[in-house]
């Protein structure tokens, strides 16, 4: 009898709720504008209505090269309409001032209360010329009423900086967090909120990772500071693992174009203190059924739902992994690993190995993405595509359902995923 409901449920979600193309949503236009739009970052908060923010670039490149702006829209309705695009936060294009440009957003929402926490990179100075003495700066912006309406941007860059001074493989000289999502535990509650977990690129020595357990307002280092999760990994995404441990999703740099992902865990031996330790990092491509890119660095989004063996209704754990196939950017697609138990990530090698082959959303030339658990149980893939040659993409925004990137093998735990 379960394996006939699960049969039959799964025939009603492809037939009546796949999405199709025409569901595919532009929340900012490129080509309609003379200002361009990037980098994708959304959250879900406590009612279910989405955020999705955006870079909004005047200088036509990277923060640090003039006047960003950060722009917003707001879904209440599962992503079927949105509200008009509105300013998060302002950059003031002047030279040298810390409040010249905000951008490369990282986003999350407190599933229990209406807390909204933004962290941005802010000034004047790229990432790549900044230095221990001028370096790329870190804002926090926040909402108290669930992304309606924001806080004046505060600069925090000194909280996080001064975290890694004294390690053993040097002070870092730039960083900045991951954008897309920052990642809240489903699990680890110290006082008033869940943890949160943001990942940082950073220079020299790659990638850091620093956790939050009063939602933001004091950081500290996942780990020893002494050594990097991924020496050689640029833009991070960070997620939590079925058992409670925290998984590490890099994109490779530039002289490792080729490389995947690079994969590290971090093992804890005592949750509430946060105590434990980093494994070493992997390579995705470098492993039998890895996830492998093509001829591009580009940054994509790692997410772990608790889903449904369609063929026999048993409980299990679903990976995805967002990217561009390349050659170069374009062909953003997602690969997907089942995780039915702690053997199936016991080591990274194995984390990294047997991915399914890449469902492609979208042929065109495509780059950054990220993806969230709506509050219909849909994912919510937000994604740059089409790019206008001017220093901007199409912003999309397509809901999924987990039965379609997995060819029917598997559906959401609704219930799970979406509380």
């Amino acid at each position: 009898m379960k394996i006939q409901y699960f049969i039959a449920l799964l025939a009603v979600a492809l037939c009546c709720g796949t999405a199709q193309a025409d569901d595919t949503q532009c929340l900012y236009s490129s080509k309609n504008s003379d200002i361009p739009y990037r980098i994708p970052a959304m959250a879900k908060n406590k009612k279910g209505h989405l955020i999705a923010a955006t870079d909004y670039r005047w200088c036509k490149a990277d923060i640090g090269f003039g006047r960003v702006d950060l722009r917003y829209r707001i879904s209440k309705d599962n992503g079927m309409g949105w509200g008009n695009e509105l300013v998060l936060v302002e950059g003031n294009g002047v030279e040298g001032d810390p409040r010249c440009g905000y951008g490369d957003p990282a986003i999350v929402a407190d599933r229990t209360s209406k807390e909204v926490l933004v962290l941005s990179v802010c000034g004047n100075t790229p990432y790549f010329k900044a230095t221990r003495d001028n370096p790329n700066r870190v804002a926090r912006l926040r909402s108290h009423d669930g992304g309606q309406t924001w806080s004046q941007p505060e600069d925090i860059t000194e909280s996080i900086y001064r975290l890694f001074d004294q390690s053993e493989i040097g002070a870092v000289q730039s960083l900045f967090v991951g954008s897309g999502k920052i990642c809240q535990s489903r699990s680890i509650k110290v006082g008033k909120f869940y943890r949160i977990y943001a990942a940082l690129c950073a220079r020299p020595n790659g990638n850091r990772v620093i956790y939050s357990d009063d939602f933001g307002e004091t950081w500290h280092s996942l780990g020893t500071i002494d050594q990097s999760p991924a020496p050689l990994g640029d833009e991070p995404k960070i997620e939590e693992l079925p058992n409670g441990d925290v998984l590490l999703s890099s994109r490779p740099g530039w002289g490792n174009m080729n490389s995947g992902r690079f994969y590290n865990i971090y093992r804890y031996t005592d949750r509430a203190k946060a105590l434990g330790n980093w494994e070493q990092a992997v390579a995705s491509a470098e492993c039998e059924g890895g996830v492998k890119a093509k001829d591009n660095v580009c940054n994509g989004e790692i997410l772990i739902v608790p889903a449904v063996c369609a063929a026999n209704g048993r409980h299990t754990w679903v990976a995805m992994q967002s990217l561009p196939l390349g050659p170069g950017r374009r062909n953003v697609a997602i690969y997907y690993k089942e995780l039915p138990d702690e053997v199936s990530y016991k080591d990274v090698a194995t984390f990294a190995s047997g991915w399914s082959e890449p469902w492609v959303v979208s042929d065109n030339d495509g780059a950054y993405s990220t993806m969230i658990v709506q509050k219909d149980g849909r994912i919510a893939f937000y994604w740059e595509d089409v790019n206008d040659g001017k220093g901007g993409y199409e912003m999309l925004y397509r809901p999924l359902r987990l039965e379609e990137v997995t060819g029917g093998k598997f559906v959401i735990d609704k219930k799970k995923a979406t509380k």
